[in-house]
C-alpha cells in the first residue's frame, strides 16, 4: 500500500479517536496537506507534510509510512515524524499556558447567592 485516504491515516496515526472526528476536522479546515486544505478522501503518501490542529496542539508532521489500520500507540508513532519546529512551538505553547493560566478556568460553575451579592456590592448596587 503506497497511498491511503487522509482521514484513515489520521485515525491510524492516532491524531483522532474516530474516522468521523478526523473527517470533521478535515472539513472544518484543521488539516492541511502540503499547505493546502483538503477533503477527507484525499490520498496521502509517504514523504508528504501534514499540518494538524487538535485540542492537544498544532502538529506539523512528515508522513513516514501509510497505513489504514489502527494499531497501538507505539505503532502509530512510526507512521510520522514531527518536525523540530513543530515540537519546539508546542513546547513553548505548553510553557506559556502553564505560566499564564486562562482566568475563566478558575470558574467551575455559576455564581452562588453569596458570590452574586459580593458582585453586586463590588459594582456598587
Amino acid at each position: 500500500m503506497d497511498r491511503v485516504r487522509v482521514d484513515k491515516w489520521l485515525w491510524a496515526a492516532r491524531f483522532f479517536k474516530t474516522r468521523s472526528l478526523a473527517a470533521q476536522a478535515i472539513e472544518s479546515g484543521k488539516v492541511r496537506v502540503e499547505g493546502e486544505t483538503v477533503k477527507p478522501a484525499k490520498e496521502v503518501r509517504a514523504g508528504q507534510t501534514v499540518e494538524v490542529r487538535t485540542p492537544g496542539g498544532q502538529f506539523t508532521v512528515m508522513i513516514r509510512l501509510v497505513s489504514d489500520h489502527r494499531g497501538n500507540a507505539a505503532a502509530a508513532q512510526l507512521l510520522y515524524e514531527e518536525t523540530p519546529e513543530s515540537s519546539k512551538a508546542r513546547e513553548e505553547e505548553a510553557a506559556r499556558r502553564k505560566h499564564f493560566a486562562e482566568p475563566a478556568e478558575a470558574i467551575y460553575a455559576r455564581p452562588t447567592k453569596r458570590d452574586r451579592r459580593d458582585l453586586e456590592r463590588f459594582r456598587g448596587g
